[in-house]
């Protein structure tokens, strides 16, 4: 039997910020190359997981693996895509420059861009669709735009993991399409992508695994594994809504315009 490498291994991790514990002993691990949707309710941890893969967050307890190695021994592996909310728009700085910072892991922030790194960056805002808008201020965009921006910097970095907190939130269709197509040019580049996301249905049929949360691992699998009334039921409480056709409902007070989300469990 062939051993499946990991490029991701969390171990009875604690994560949270000072005396809190948001996510408590989780485990899981991620296969080289697959696409893992987070999904719980608001507030369960999702964000914070995010933050401590990436090396943001300290850990409480446990431990955080790349390639059998601790998170921060690879330069540059791990790229990251917050939450629009969590970006200052209003920084001074051209759709040029935010990619070009994908680069900077790999030239040192004093260094200057090389050829190559330069061709990476057009590479990537041509393949976000975004190469017309290069000498624009970040803060002049939409947010779909916005949104492609930040996903051309982490190509441009040439992550092995890259980490995308709810891309899907408040964007246009032509940013989701984007975003989708990104992580089908991944998957054939073997790139680990770890997308946490509201949309259950997107989940489920655009995912290899699903770590479902809720300050601790409710699920950790395939989406028919997973997406049990039991497991949603358990993380999603009385936000959960049963149809009598068997589709389950989740009701998190969705803002103005936005449909509940939903999956059929069988």
């Amino acid at each position: 039997m062939t051993h499946t490498p990991h490029r991701l291994e969390v171990e009875h991790a604690d994560i949270g910020y000072g005396d809190k514990i948001v996510l408590h002993d989780l485990s899981f691990q991620v296969p080289h190359g697959a696409r893992v949707a987070v999904v719980g309710p608001n507030g369960a941890g999702k964000s914070t997981l995010f933050k401590a893969l990436v090396g943001i967050l300290p850990l409480k307890a446990g431990q955080i693996l790349i390639h059998g190695e601790s998170l921060g021994t690879h330069k540059d592996c791990v790229a990251y895509v917050p939450q629009r909310e969590d970006v200052d728009w209003r920084f001074p700085v051209t759709v040029h420059d935010v990619v070009m910072m994908g680069r900077f892991g790999q030239m040192g922030w004093l260094s200057r861009a090389s050829k190559n790194d330069k061709k990476i960056v057009e590479k990537s805002l041509e393949q976000m669709g975004i190469a017309h808008l290069a000498s624009h201020s970040i803060g002049e965009l939409s947010g779909g735009q916005q949104q492609r921006a930040f996903l051309a910097r982490a190509l441009a970095q040439e992550p092995h993991i890259l980490l995308m907190d709810e891309p899907f939130t408040g964007v246009d269709v032509t940013t989701q399409e984007a975003t989708l197509n990104l992580l089908n040019h991944l998957r054939d580049q073997k790139v680990t992508a770890i997308i946490s996301t509201h949309d259950l249905n997107l989940a489920a049929s655009r995912f290899d695994l699903i770590l479902l949360v809720n300050h601790r691992m409710i699920a950790y699998g395939a989406p028919q594994q997973v997406f049990t009334k039991e497991n949603l039921a358990a993380a999603f409480g009385n936000s959960l809504l049963v149809m009598d056709n068997g589709m389950m409902l989740v009701d998190e007070c969705c803002p103005p315009g936005e449909e509940h989300h939903h999956v059929e469990v069988k």
